[in-house]
């Protein structure tokens, strides 16, 4: 992949063994968004950390996973959003679902609903307990972006089985493509080419 790439981990970061950590591995231009307190999400610091190493890697492809993909979404409204290049959006959490499992209350604002102005896609499963595939649609309709139904996968993290995600590497590179058409598109069209539509 030619575009820089930003791994944004989502709740207790990407530890050991986690298909994040393989990525910053196996690919010399991606790199890890740190957040100052990965256990205890706080979104207003965490977008700024994030819009930091937007600003630092223009045109990059953010691969995010869980709390990180909502993360991603409020960048709809965020002045560095013009230098997205895309993103890929993995099990997006549900923010009023993630409280449960932990037994603890986590404040992370509403689910971010507005579309996305940077090409995305959005990979779901269909039995996470952080987000029905019904909502997960909903979300990506919303976001006007594509999803992808991995089928019965969990969580898409290492408690089911997600190491090296090879299919992961693929789903990203037509991101960055999608990223180079959305790049080179007109920004608008002419009287003579809005002519032409009707």
């Amino acid at each position: 992949m030619t575009r820089p790439v930003l791994v944004a981990p989502g709740l207790n970061g990407s530890g050991e063994g986690h298909w994040q950590r393989f990525w910053l591995e196996d690919f010399d231009e991606a790199q890890l968004v740190e957040q100052a307190d990965c256990s205890n999400p706080d979104a207003t610091r965490w977008q700024q950390g994030l819009e930091q190493a937007v600003r630092a890697n223009p045109g990059a492809v953010i691969v995010a996973h869980s709390l990180g993909t909502m993360l991603v979404a409020r960048l709809a409204g965020s002045p560095v959003a013009s230098l997205v290049g895309g993103a890929l959006l993995v099990a997006p959490a549900d923010i009023e679902r993630t409280s449960a499992p932990h037994a603890r209350s986590y404040e992370f604002g509403r689910i971010p609903t507005e579309r996305l102005p940077f090409p995305a896609m959005v990979v779901a499963s269909r039995d996470d307990i952080y987000m029905t595939l019904d909502k997960a649609v909903s979300l990506a309709k919303s976001w006007q972006a594509p999803l992808v139904d991995a089928g019965y996968v969990g969580h898409i993290n290492v408690a089911s089985g997600f190491g090296r995600w090879v299919e992961g590497y693929e789903l990203a590179r037509q991101v960055a493509e999608q990223a180079d058409r959305w790049q080179e598109r007109p920004r608008r069209a002419t009287p003579e080419a809005q002519l032409r539509s009707f």
